[in-house]
């Protein structure tokens, strides 16, 4: 398989496949090649690494997007990281890790995104008004 092909079924086996169908079906011309380059190099380089599980990545992943405010990013990771089996406690222990080494105002605002969240039922799918990153 082709980091692309191998980027896309990760990417689908984390996000889920309606929120990359949705990702997919807005891009365009000017999008293609950063769509392309996610793809291959985020999905299919580092999440197909052998040296860190996908429970790992999650924990790392939400950890970064909760210190630099990435808030669309944050709550997309948020329900990644309950497809990749970390539970609501672990979540909440991630950003609790956050409040330490990050500082309380980024972890404040991750709590206030992934509460909603994970007051959802775990099949809810991320709202189409998600932004277009990942």
């Amino acid at each position: 398989m082709s980091e692309h092909e191998d980027g896309m079924r990760v990417r689908r086996e984390v996000l889920g496949d309606e929120h990359v169908d949705r990702a997919v079906a807005r891009t365009d011309e000017f999008t293609a090649d950063f769509q392309d380059l996610i793809t291959r190099y985020a999905w299919g380089t580092i999440w197909t690494r052998p040296g860190l599980d996908r429970r790992t990545r999650s924990c790392i992943t939400l950890a970064m997007l909760a210190t630099l405010g990435h808030d669309g990013e944050v709550a997309m990771h948020v329900r990644a990281a309950l497809r990749n089996g970390l539970t609501r406690e672990e979540i909440k222990e991630v950003l609790l890790q956050v409040a330490i080494y990050a500082g309380v105002p980024a972890a404040n605002r991750a709590f206030a995104v992934a509460q909603p969240i994970l007051a959802e039922p775990l099949s809810a799918e991320p709202p189409s008004a998600e932004p277009p990153e990942a």
